[in-house]
């Protein structure tokens, strides 16, 4: 069992941290991981759920099958972010992969 909300995804991301350009920071004081300076997952340093992200359209299919929930700070929705609360190992490793994809691929 971890010890801190966020060790999970520090568990889960670590392979991702081999891929050329990828790197550790902050994202609104969360935990996050950054390819070529652009953001693609977080964390919640509260709840240890991860946040990823995702072209809109994959976001919305994801709450649609509840499997995720908008990411909403303060209230305010932002339309490329998803919430993930379960702790699937392969769902995690596979979305943080989509998101570094998909970010990557932007810059």
């Amino acid at each position: 069992m971890p010890d801190h909300p966020t060790d999970f995804f520090h568990e889960i991301s670590a392979a991702t941290l081999e891929h050329p350009g990828v790197a550790t920071g902050t994202m609104m004081g969360f935990p996050c991981l950054r390819v070529s300076g652009a953001f693609f997952a977080s964390c919640d340093h509260r709840s240890g759920d991860l946040i990823v992200k995702l072209p809109r359209h994959r976001v919305e299919q994801l709450v649609a099958a509840g499997v995720g929930e908008p990411f909403a700070p303060a209230g305010r929705t932002f339309r490329e972010w998803v919430l993930i609360d379960d702790r699937d190992e392969a769902r995690w490793v596979a979305l943080i992969e989509e998101a570094r994809e998909f970010v990557a691929g932007q810059t």
